[in-house]
């Protein structure tokens, strides 16, 4: 049985319910590399939470596991997650929805790092994490390829909000992950000239850039280490 897709939050989380279960892909700390779940589910947290000696793993599948979703695959973030933001696009009969949480306090241009070390860490925390629902049946290929095109989306949606770094413009944040969900199915590509690329693209894209725009508003000064 299939239900509408949904986002809802409560307290420090967030879950996106799918609709049915679909093959995801993504490096979450949770479920991370191919897996079958229908939800995705984001956790904030802060220093409280994360002590120097917490096995974060453990710790974050347990809490998971206790609110009876332990096959989503879930994010950890320390942005404010009231701020979630979300983006729909259909194009060709391909629907795509993107959900994110968007943070840039530990941004970096993609083949440099900024020297974290000296930073005040009770200033306001950020990373970006993605999830995207995709409604057509994919190949495993075709999977990996739609989440190659939701970190172009996400990239190119941080270059647009011109965060400028020591290294350069920033491209993303150190701790970034995106997660892309679809039936399993027979189409075999997924890129910028098919309907597939178009949509995750767009919802991808629209999704990020609100949240970080949200996000320079609410911290301009966040991004200086």
């Amino acid at each position: 049985m299939t239900r509408s897709p949904r986002v809802t939050q409560s307290g420090p989380w967030l879950h996106f319910d799918l609709g049915a279960p679909l093959r995801a892909l993504s490096w979450s700390l949770t479920r991370p590399g191919f897996v079958t779940t229908d939800a995705m589910v984001w956790r904030e947290v802060g220093n409280d939470d994360l002590t120097p000696d917490l096995d974060v793993a453990a710790w974050f599948g347990d809490a998971v596991g206790a609110k009876g979703w332990r096959d989503a695959v879930a994010f950890l973030t320390s942005r404010d997650i009231t701020t979630w933001t979300e983006a729909r696009a259909e194009v060709g009969g391909v629907t795509a929805h993107a959900v994110a949480t968007v943070g840039l306090s530990n941004a970096e241009r993609v083949g440099a790092r900024v020297d974290y070390s000296g930073r005040d860490w009770n200033a306001p925390y950020g990373t970006i994490n993605v999830g995207l629902r995709l409604s057509t049946g994919l190949t495993e290929a075709a999977l990996i390829e739609a989440l190659a095109i939701a970190v172009q989306a996400r990239t190119a949606a941080v270059i647009a909000v011109g965060v400028m770094l020591p290294t350069g413009l920033a491209t993303g944040t150190g701790t970034d992950c995106v997660a892309v969900a679809a039936p399993a199915g027979n189409v075999g590509y997924a890129g910028l000239h098919t309907d597939v690329g178009e949509a995750a693209g767009r919802a991808v894209h629209d999704a990020v850039l609100r949240g970080a725009e949200d996000w320079c508003r609410a911290y301009p000064a966040a991004v200086a280490p």
